[in-house]
Parts: C-alpha cells; sequence; structure tokens
C-alpha cells in the first residue's frame, strides 16, 4: 500500500470518527416516544403511602397504584383500569381510602377527557365502590343510583380528612343545574350542600361546609360568578371582575378569600379579600405576566410564594421568613436549575412530598421529613432521559408588528452556538387559553436532539397573560394569530439565530392549521410544512368533532373562531392549497374526535386538486394525536427524515 493511500484512508478514518462518535451519542428516538411510567403522585394524610398514576407499557392501559413510601419496589396494590382509561383526579379521604375521578385517553396532544365516573378504593385494593357516573349500577348504592346519568369531579375535601369529600355533578337529565354534594366515601352516602341554576360551574365551599361561590362559563360562554347569600345565590358584577376573578379557598381565619383576579382584563394577581369583596389586598403580581402557580403551607393551606405563568419560573416568596419558604429556598438551592415544587404535606406538616422538574428534566420526585430534614427520592417520571443530554429551553421576548410585546421559547441544540440554526417553528395548540412554558417538552427536545433550533409562540390569544390578552385571539385564527408567528420567524432571523434559509414549521391541533396557513400568509417564508392532527376546514368544526356537540362548545366557536361562512372559508387551508408553495407532511389519526380525520383527507383531497406535492401518515385506532409508542416512533423517524430532506441535517 503506498504512504499517500494509506494517510488518505487514515485522513477518512478519521474525518468518520466524529459523526460515529455523534451517532453514538444521539438520544434513541424511543426515548421521546415513551409514556412517563409513574405521574400525579398524592401523599396520604398520615404521610405514609403514595397513590400514583402508574402507565403500562403497552401505552393504552393504566392503573392507581398505591405504594408504601418506605418501599417503592412494588405496589402494595393495583386497581388496573379499563383500556384507555386512566385517572384524572386522585384524593385521599382519610389515611387509608382514596377517591378517584376517572377519565378517558382520546389521543397525546389533548389531556385526558372526563368520564365523569367517580369511584373509591381502600389503599390496599380493598373495598372498591362506584361513587357516581352513568355505571352507579355496579355500586353498594346500585339500586338507589341507576339514575346517575351525568358528570361527576372531585371539588375538594374537608381540612382535617374525615373520609368525606365534595362532589360536582352535571346531569344529563337536569343540564340546566350545577350541583354540589358533601359524600361519605366509606359509606356512599350523599348531601346536598349546593346548586345553582347555570351549568358547568364549579364550586367553592366555606368553612361551614356549604357552597360559598359558584363560578366559571356558563352555556353562553360567557364568564360568571355567583355568591351565596343566605339562601340565594347574587351574581357578582361582571365589570369588577372583567372575566378574571376566581375565588380559591379561604384563608386560615375563616373569613377572608383568597382569588385570582384582575380589573382591568389584565395579568391575573393572587389577592386576599374579605369573602364580601371587601378589604382587597394583592398578595403578588406582575405587568407582563399572570400568576401561574402557588407554593401552599401545610394546612390550614395559605399560599408562602407564586410563580410567574411566562418565563423560567422563579419563586416569589409572600413571606420569606415563614418555615415553608426556607424550606422551599433551602431545597431550591439543592437543585440548581430546576424548580421545586411542594407537592403535598402530610397532615401533621411532618412529612413533604415534592417534585424537582427543569426544561431538561421531566421530574424527580422526593420525600422530606420536616422534622429530621432527610431527604429520600421516591421515583423519576422518565427515568430513561438523561437531563445532561437534554437542550436548553430559553424564554425570550420580542415585538410583534403593532407593538405587543410576545414571548417566544427557543429550544437550543445541545453544544450548539445560537447563530444561523436551522430551525423548526412549532406553533401551540388551542388556540385560545393554551400555551408554552419552559418545562420538559418532548416534541422541542427530540427536534432540539437532531440538531434543530426550535421555536415555540405564546402568540395572542393564549393563557398567561390575561383576558385582553386571550381576548386579542378571537377570531384571529388566519389572520393576527399567524401574523405573530410570521414576527416570530422573522425576530429570529434578524437576532441572526436562524438560517432563513433553513425553516420549516410543525404543529399539532391549531398548530397543524397554522403549519398550513402560515405559508400561505408568508409565501416563501417556510421550506415545508408538517400538518398534524390538524384542523383544515374551519366550517367543518360547526359539523363534526366533540366541541360542536355541546351548546357551550358551539358558542366557544363562536366567540374564538368566529361563524361568519365567508370568513371562515376564507381562513381555511383546504381552500387556500393551491397558495401553498412548499412539501406538506400530513399526519392524523383515523378516530380523532376533537379534529375529524375528515380534516385530512379534505386537505389531502385539496392538495391533489392544486397538484401539490404531500407525505401522508395517519393510524386506525389513534385519536387526536397519536398514543402508540411503535406510532410516535415511526413519526419522529418520518418528521425527521422530512425535515432533512428539505432543510438539511441539523447542527
Amino acid at each position: 500500500m503506498s504512504y499517500r493511500l494509506a494517510r488518505t484512508m487514515l485522513s477518512a478514518a478519521c474525518l468518520l470518527l466524529p459523526a460515529a462518535a455523534a451517532a453514538a451519542d444521539l438520544v434513541p428516538v424511543e426515548d421521546f416516544a415513551r409514556h412517563a411510567q409513574l405521574s400525579m403522585p398524592q401523599l396520604s394524610p398520615d404521610g405514609r403511602h403514595l397513590a400514583v398514576n402508574m402507565n403500562y407499557p403497552d401505552g393504552d392501559s393504566h392503573a392507581l397504584a398505591v405504594y408504601d413510601v418506605a418501599d417503592m419496589s412494588r405496589p402494595v396494590s393495583l386497581l388496573r383500569l379499563p383500556k384507555y382509561e386512566l385517572a384524572i383526579g386522585i384524593t385521599w379521604v382519610d389515611n387509608t381510602r382514596l377517591v378517584v375521578e376517572k377519565g378517558r385517553q382520546l389521543g397525546s396532544i389533548d389531556k385526558p377527557v372526563a368520564t365523569g365516573e367517580v369511584i373509591a378504593t381502600d389503599f390496599d385494593g380493598k373495598h372498591q365502590d362506584y361513587l357516581y357516573g352513568s355505571e352507579s349500577k355496579y355500586g353498594t348504592r346500585a339500586g338507589t343510583r341507576g339514575t346517575d346519568r351525568g358528570w361527576g369531579f372531585v371539588a375538594g375535601r374537608p381540612t382535617p380528612a374525615n373520609g368525606h369529600f365534595y362532589m360536582t355533578t352535571y346531569s344529563w337529565d337536569n343540564q340546566d343545574y350545577s350541583t354540589l354534594y358533601d359524600v361519605d366515601a366509606g359509606k356512599n352516602t350523599r348531601r346536598l350542600i349546593g346548586q345553582i341554576k347555570a351549568s358547568g360551574l364549579s364550586f367553592m365551599v366555606g368553612a361551614d361546609g356549604k357552597a360559598r361561590y359558584a363560578y366559571g362559563r356558563d352555556d353562553n360562554w360567557d364568564y360568571v360568578v355567583y355568591q351565596q347569600q343566605g339562601s340565594s345565590w347574587v351574581k357578582v358584577n361582571v365589570a369588577d371582575t372583567e372575566g378574571s376573578f376566581t375565588p380559591l379557598f379561604f384563608a386560615p381565619d375563616r373569613q377572608r378569600i383568597f382569588a385570582s383576579y384582575s380589573a382591568d382584563g389584565g395579568p391575573s394577581k393572587l389577592i386576599e379579600q374579605d369573602e364580601n369583596g371587601g378589604n382587597r389586598k394583592v398578595l403578588a403580581g406582575d405587568s407582563f405576566s399572570s400568576i401561574g402557580a402557588m407554593e401552599l403551607t401545610p394546612q390550614p393551606y395559605q399560599p408562602f410564594a407564586t410563580v410567574l405563568a411566562t418565563g423560567v419560573p422563579q419563586p416569589s416568596y409572600i413571606d420569606a421568613n415563614s418555615p415553608p419558604a426556607k424550606l422551599h429556598r433551602a431545597l431550591s438551592m439543592k437543585f440548581p436549575g430546576s424548580y421545586v415544587h411542594f407537592v403535598n404535606f402530610s397532615e401533621d406538616g411532618g412529612q413533604l412530598l415534592f417534585s424537582v422538574s427543569s426544561d431538561r428534566n421531566p421530574g424527580s420526585y422526593f420525600l422530606i421529613d420536616t422534622k429530621n430534614y432527610k431527604v429520600v427520592k421516591l421515583f423519576d417520571a422518565m427515568p430513561w432521559i438523561d437531563p445532561a443530554q437534554m437542550a436548553e429551553r430559553r424564554p425570550l421576548r420580542f415585538k410583534a408588528r403593532d407593538g405587543k410585546e410576545i414571548e417566544a421559547i427557543l429550544t437550543i441544540p445541545k453544544g450548539a452556538n445560537l447563530a444561523k440554526l436551522p430551525m423548526v417553528l412549532v406553533p401551540h395548540g388551542g388556540p385560545i387559553d393554551v400555551q408554552d412554558d419552559w418545562f420538559f417538552d418532548d416534541d422541542a427536545q427530540f427536534l432540539a436532539s437532531r440538531g434543530y433550533l426550535v421555536l415555540q409562540v405564546n402568540y395572542r390569544g393564549s393563557s398567561g397573560r390575561g383576558a385582553n390578552f386571550k381576548a386579542a385571539g378571537y377570531r384571529q385564527w388566519g389572520s393576527g394569530i399567524q401574523q405573530d408567528l410570521i414576527d416570530a420567524v422573522k425576530w429570529a432571523v434578524a437576532e441572526d439565530y436562524a438560517d432563513p434559509q433553513r425553516v420549516c414549521i410543525y404543529g399539532a391541533s391549531f398548530g397543524g392549521y397554522s403549519a398550513l396557513m402560515a405559508p400561505v400568509r408568508a409565501p416563501g417564508m417556510f421550506k415545508c410544512a408538517i400538518g398534524y392532527a390538524g384542523i383544515y376546514d374551519m366550517a367543518l368544526r360547526y359539523k363534526k368533532g366533540d366541541t360542536q356537540e355541546s351548546k357551550a362548545g358551539r358558542n366557544a366557536l363562536r366567540i374564538q373562531m368566529g361563524d361568519d361562512p365567508a370568513e371562515l372559508a376564507a381562513n381555511s387551508p383546504v381552500n387556500l392549497a393551491g397558495k401553498i408553495d412548499v412539501p406538506v407532511f400530513l399526519v392524523h389519526g383515523e378516530d380523532d374526535q376533537r379534529a375529524p380525520f375528515a380534516h385530512a383527507k379534505a386537505m389531502r383531497a385539496a392538495l391533489d386538486a392544486a397538484h401539490k406535492p404531500y407525505e401522508w401518515l395517519s393510524k386506525p385506532g389513534e385519536g387526536h394525536g397519536f398514543y402508540s409508542e411503535q406510532n410516535n416512533v415511526e413519526l419522529y423517524t418520518k418528521l425527521q427524515a422530512f425535515l432533512e430532506k428539505y432543510i438539511g441535517k441539523g447542527v
């Protein structure tokens, strides 16, 4: 072998080494397609047991699992639920008994839909009972509960725990009323403690164990608040609330209440006030962002810290010298770069379940003894995810064309310089009253792991900014919201974050709509578009899908999307296929109830008629977003190949 040939082969081998190393370091696509093993943990009142939602490896089956906190290696009991069903609410009503609200998983994009069924079980799996729902004929009170046709929801429980809980019901046979009961979960008996002639409202219970406030969206989609005064419900002046007064719970003195409030429709604040609305005191607030979450003391509950709904979460302490605040600050210092959340205390305050999560960590759960400060790790939600391999998520702000300040979140490929990166715009769904946040996002992390900068935008209409910002997105599906997305891309390019020649758009649900609409509104900006479980024919929403099945849903569509036929047609991608100047990839579940499969088929037909190139992936048995891990692996694999085909491989 000649020296020149040997040197050439050696050079080639050396050039291959970084690529081989990079391939070996690439996080497997399967890691992003898997579901969390355990979720929604709740500590029992005595601090001895932990109830959690358990996902089975098939991804379709779930169970309620109860563990002894001293031994997390195997559960004490398992309550396996029917296929696709899972617990969407877990409440300990005493040291040994739990109440479970059942839901059904209809896809990976939306939260599970409540079935309206409420069941109870002892921690060891014994004495299971059916407390409310259309299958009440199977419970111990089947003889008198066969007419339980409707939805039931847990509305809280007394403190201290006494085996009872509060349950809100909405009857299918009497849909004009919202009703509240005090339920004995052991005896399966119930006592009426509140009822109002208005459907779909939530209740706040007073110290006397009776309903004191009723609030929420009625069938007309108007936000209403009522206060119980004597034996009557009195409507709170909406002019005083602007749709942003939400009573939360009573203060320890049982005279004042905590509430979320905004007088002018701006970002909501946390307030404390007399029950009748007097002596209002602002505990926390911000000019840009609403209060997004609170940290609570042991009972009697009161907030000791708040977190904004936007940006990187940073606790703001109401009383920095209180013991819970000092403990929270000390734990936060032990987990830099993460957010520490107090899930719940034992009733005596001696045990605390807390979580640690971040943009790179999907969540880890710990138990601390608040007397000796001994900390025990209980479990990781997704133990196969190594936070060290994940990408930074960086919230930033930019000005839209009309001067409105908008939040954007960049997910930056690990190890990459934030300069002229190939970029994928990922609009969130909704579009109204939904938002992206800083915490772990599997889509964003997958794309970043493949070398793409990810841009997410909390456009007008998103939650987290107050009622006015939310209303600014009404009837702006194809106009104002799309312009915010386009302005975000222009900003990312102007800041030199993104390579303008290597930008694609990928979104699900309303994000799927945007994936096909934004290229119409900004010709030449994008190189490809991926629509996943998208809405492509706006008028079809009034004919098909679960939203239009109720009066409230139809009114929500009218207010948020609009109902003018000409306007709907002019803003529907199915009617604009000829203007889509990029290759398209359509992905849809064939059993989607939120955005029915008819949307994808209509969009495919429109692209065919316009002689536009597209790729296609649909799956039977899948709903609003793929739930099968196998199908998600296929989706991610084909998504990566599609992006590489049109904007090249990531960095």
